[in-house]
């Protein structure tokens, strides 16, 4: 199989039907062999009712319902799952994105050899009270990551196969997929600039969560770095503090000796507030060791995280 669209939905009934038509009539242009894959987290509206009437009409859709909402990485991580295609898009429900930019989309992955293609709203239709905490926040994500992408965010992305298969989406580190794709070896990432659309039916619903973008950022950077090895980062961290305040210490005590050795009345070591400074250095270092230590534990344990209750699946 060529492709396979994953598409996570939240309450988009209005919105289904025009995209699966316009879905379908790119790619059939194209004579992609293909699959769309919808996963619904928990729509409170009849967005499931109308996925199995559309199933009717356009048999090469899979769809997954969740119990509840988990959110946009859980969505994605499940339509990952279920993707079968040799390059996988991700295309939100809302219609702002374009379907006619799939072909150009597949093309780099499987003739120019990207593992990963990043849209860039280069022309964006939002508000610019949404446009420039974006910007800042896309400007941000370059430095800390190193990956020179200017819209992180853009729901429509395409990777190959092996990327997918090869990365766990979870929390809601869907913002982050390059990050992602990058700590897991996979080295060409690119970008294409894509056509987006005045948002046609209802409000935004994955947008909610974006002021905690900025401590995934955190998260992220730390996984990406540190992840399989967190005794490196934390038991080093903690080796340099506890020698540093065993050091201090120590020379409060040959301060000491020195004084007695001359004869010279010396107050108490332990009177002198660098003491308990360097005391406090030694304590927090061996706690820092100790946390590297579970940390190196856990790492080494399997993963719970990406389990989710499922209603029903077509």
């Amino acid at each position: 199989m060529d492709l396979s669209i994953v598409v996570p939905l939240f309450n988009e009934e209005e919105s289904l039907s025009e995209l699966l038509k316009w879905i379908k009539q790119v790619l059939d242009k194209n004579n992609f062999t293909f699959e769309v894959v919808l996963v619904d987290d928990g729509s409170k509206d009849n967005s499931w009712k109308v996925v199995n009437n559309l199933k009717v009409e356009y048999p090469f859709i899979k769809a997954v319902k969740f119990r509840r909402n988990y959110g946009k990485s859980a969505a994605l991580h499940t339509g990952f799952r279920e993707a079968q295609g040799d390059v996988i898009v991700t295309i939100d429900a809302d219609l702002q994105d374009s379907p006619e930019e799939i072909p150009e989309l597949y093309r780099m992955i499987m003739k120019d050899g990207y593992d990963l293609v990043s849209g860039w709203k280069k022309k964006r239709h939002d508000p610019f009270s949404k446009r420039f905490p974006s910007k800042i926040y896309n400007r941000l994500v370059r430095i800390v990551t190193g990956i020179k992408l200017h819209d992180f965010n853009c729901g429509l992305k395409a990777y190959s196969h092996e990327v997918v298969k090869s990365i766990e989406v979870y929390g809601d580190m869907h913002r982050y997929m390059p990050v992602l794709a990058k700590a897991a070896g996979f080295k060409k990432i690119g970008e294409k600039v894509v056509q987006h659309q005045a948002r046609k039916f209802g409000v935004s619903k994955f947008g909610f969560g974006r002021a905690r973008g900025m401590f995934d950022l955190l998260t992220i950077s730390f996984i990406s770095r540190f992840g399989k090895k967190p005794m490196q980062f934390f038991g080093t961290l903690g080796t340099l503090m506890f020698f540093a305040g065993l050091i201090a210490a120590g020379w409060l005590g040959a301060e000491k000796l020195i004084s007695m050795w001359k004869g010279i009345r010396a107050p108490l070591v332990t009177s002198s507030p660098y003491f308990y400074i360097s005391l406090t250095a030694m304590i927090i270092g061996t706690q820092l060791f100790l946390i590297g230590f579970l940390g190196e534990l856990v790492s080494r344990s399997s993963s719970d995280r990406n389990n989710y209750e499922i209603e029903d699946k077509i």
